[in-house]
């Protein structure tokens, strides 16, 4: 235990308070011996830079608890899915500066409910660079980021619905595609990307300007 209060840089009466509050995990023990490893050392340098941050000590146990309880990396990715965006890798102290004051337990929970975030070891793992841009764009904005997350949750409602027409469409009218022999799975038609992007960008941007006319 001293050896690590003193790498991390912390006394080691402040290292006990931690792990009495659970924001460590218990050390592996051989006899009277308690090994603490990197795993630890890495869970106090973000607890420090946390707090540095303005978070309290009962908000970083909420949220070490969240991230403890939620799906792993490859639960979100869905790996070997076929997929345009690009995941971002981040310790907890980046992405609190990317939602500086929105970092809460509730609000990241609901991230991982809808798939959003993921954790691989102690990094968290957003799914698409463009979404945590945006995201952080609107709250720089002043909108919640609450909102944001619950206003995501209905534009995925309707994505699905569109991209379930798009596929049964181009399936339906486009080159015959035969299934995968060993997965069963059909692949997907060349053109599906760019056609849909294409007929939504062109229909929101007509659909905005009717909006914005009305206002």
């Amino acid at each position: 235990m001293e050896e690590l209060a003193k790498e991390a840089g912390i006394p080691v009466r402040t290292l006990r308070f931690y792990r009495e509050r659970g924001l460590i995990s218990p050390p592996r023990r051989e006899g009277r011996i308690a090994w603490y490893d990197d795993h630890h050392l890495a869970r106090l340098r973000t607890i420090t830079g946390l707090l540095e941050r303005g978070h309290t000590l009962t908000g970083i146990a909420d949220l070490a608890r969240t991230f403890e309880s939620g799906r792993d990396v490859a639960e979100v990715l869905g790996l070997g899915e076929p997929s345009e965006e690009t995941p971002v890798r981040l310790t907890p102290e980046q992405l609190a500066d990317y939602f500086e004051g929105e970092s809460t337990p509730e609000n990241l929970a609901l991230a991982m409910e809808l798939g959003y975030l993921g954790t691989d070891g102690e990094k968290i793992v957003h799914i698409s660079r463009r979404l945590l841009e945006v995201s952080a764009e609107l709250v720089r904005e002043g909108v919640p980021l609450a909102t944001v997350l619950a206003t995501g949750r209905r534009v995925r409602e309707h994505a699905e619905a569109l991209a379930d027409l798009f596929v049964s469409v181009l399936q339906e009218y486009g080159a015959e595609t035969g299934a995968d022999a060993d997965s069963g799975a059909v692949p997907e038609p060349p053109q599906l990307r760019p056609l849909a992007r294409a007929v939504l960008d062109a229909e929101l941007s007509m659909a905005l300007d009717r909006r914005l006319r009305r206002e």
